[in-house]
């Protein structure tokens, strides 16, 4: 009797072990965005966001007695490789995601997540195809789409610019092409006319054809679609050859990189970004935060990519650790945010989001334009 009892003792210590370890077990949240390739600053970027976040979140505790967990994958900014990783996180059993980074793999990726129900949050895809028209119950995402960010691009142009000739330059990709294309849209709307419309070759070294060709056509300004590297390039070669014209152009040239790559040629490069909430007194304590680990709170996607997973921890505090309820739950409700309190409608889109625009400057800081 006495051996049976030593076995239950023994077998009851193993199962609270067990059931402590399951307890400790940290819940894990993806960050599938561009760990390689020529755009890693915007995964940066979001990684930052989401570390601090997790840091923030596991220093007050955790979520349900857990710690939250960061699992890094890359997809290169690959609208090829959005269903490699999405696969890879169904696998691995990880129930959120912050990201895709980029919207094609985040397009490439979101039905496999919705299907599998994954809910995918993205900081930084504002493609609308992202989200639009699918009937996804788990995609969401913490910054707004291109056709908010095209109108207030093309706004801004008709209004305060007012030039003679515009250019439109994309990248022939799901991003660039999709921006470039609503500013364009909203151009001819306001009556401002566009004199050239085409694609560029991203990650090409020499665009003197297309400068030669805006020098042609006289355009006094010109809108790129795209991301810093080719904004960059279209820059620095125009001052070389004698191009006379503002540029713009949106969220993804705004890369302390691109000063590099365009020298004296960025100063006063015009982008539409969100207002900055880095520069927000509630978001002191954030703020501080981000710099006692020497990161960068004031870029574009690091304050979404903390809000997308405080959203996430909020959600599993309220309902668990259920990918379907969590999901139920950010569209049913409202967050307080360093982005201040959002929301989603039924596409997982948020429901008030502005874009303004900014000037660039060649010591690499941004004012907003007056």
């Amino acid at each position: 009797m006495s051996r049976l009892f030593s076995r239950f003792l023994a077998a009851a210590a193993a199962s609270l072990l067990a059931a402590g370890a399951m307890a400790a077990e940290p819940l894990r949240i993806a960050v599938a965005g561009p760990l390689t390739g020529p755009v890693t600053q915007y995964g940066v970027m979001v990684r930052q966001g989401v570390a601090t976040a997790i840091e923030q979140i596991n220093k007050a505790g955790g979520v349900l007695g857990r710690q939250l967990e960061e699992v890094d994958y890359d997809d290169s900014c690959e609208s090829k490789q959005g269903p490699v990783v999405a696969n890879r996180i169904v696998n691995d059993g990880v129930g959120y995601v912050v990201g895709h980074v980029c919207s094609g793999p985040a397009i490439a990726a979101a039905s496999i997540y919705n299907t599998e129900g994954i809910v995918m949050i993205t900081p930084s895809a504002t493609a609308p195809a992202v989200t639009q028209g699918k009937h996804y119950d788990f995609i969401f995402r913490t910054i707004g789409r291109d056709d908010q960010q095209g109108p207030a691009a093309a706004g801004f142009i008709a209004t305060a610019v007012k030039p003679k000739k515009v250019a439109i330059l994309h990248d022939k990709q799901s991003y660039g092409f999709g921006i470039a294309s609503a500013v364009r849209k909203g151009l001819e709307g306001a009556g401002v006319p566009v004199v050239l419309f085409e694609g560029i070759n991203a990650g090409d070294s020499d665009y003197s054809a297309i400068i030669t060709r805006l020098k042609s056509v006289q355009a006094d300004f010109v809108y790129f679609g795209g991301y810093h590297p080719e904004m960059g390039l279209l820059l620095r070669q125009g001052a070389e050859q004698g191009l006379k014209a503002q540029f713009m152009g949106p969220e993804g040239v705004g890369n302390p990189d691109i000063n590099a790559i365009a020298g004296s040629a960025v100063e006063g490069m015009l982008l539409t970004l969100p207002l900055d909430p880095s520069t927000d007194p509630a978001n002191a304590a954030i703020v501080k935060a981000f710099r006692d680990k020497n990161r960068d709170p004031g870029g574009a996607f690091q304050l979404p990519a903390y809000a997308a997973v405080q959203a996430i921890a909020d959600s599993i505090k309220a309902v668990g650790d259920d990918p379907v309820k969590v999901a139920a739950w950010l569209h049913a409700h409202s967050f307080n945010t360093p982005l201040g309190e959002i929301s989603w409608d039924k596409q997982g889109d948020l429901k008030n989001f502005r874009f303004n625009v900014y000037r660039w400057h060649s010591d690499g800081t941004k004012t907003l334009y007056k």
